[in-house]
């Protein structure tokens, strides 16, 4: 069983993971672009994460979710991964942070 403190560590070691996986058509990283709505962890150190894609044709629908599988199952205490590709709500630029709207010149 993961204690409150180390769920909120693990849950910031798979934030920094996630920022360290670019769109390859933007060049900034998916948790910045607002591609990733949740990510939940159990006791068992399983982690289940909703993510969407900049469009449905997105070139990299296949490779992306197994990249962000494979870098967050990389994370010591992470036992299981699944992503789930959701489309509710559809992504725009609005959901970016103030960092990455700044970074591409929206602000």
């Amino acid at each position: 069983m993961i204690s409150s403190a180390k769920n909120k560590e693990l849950q910031q070691e798979i934030i920094a993971a996630l920022k360290t996986v670019e769109d390859p058509e933007i060049p900034v990283d998916i948790y910045e672009l607002g591609l990733i709505y949740e990510v939940k962890l159990d006791d068992q150190g399983g982690v289940e994460i909703d993510m969407t894609l900049t469009s449905p044709h997105c070139p990299v629908a296949e490779s992306l979710p197994v990249e962000v599988e494979e870098k967050v199952k990389a994370i010591d205490g992470v036992e299981a991964v699944k992503v789930n590709i959701v489309w509710d709500p559809m992504w725009d630029k609005d959901m970016m942070s103030e960092e990455a709207k700044l970074e591409l010149g929206f602000l």
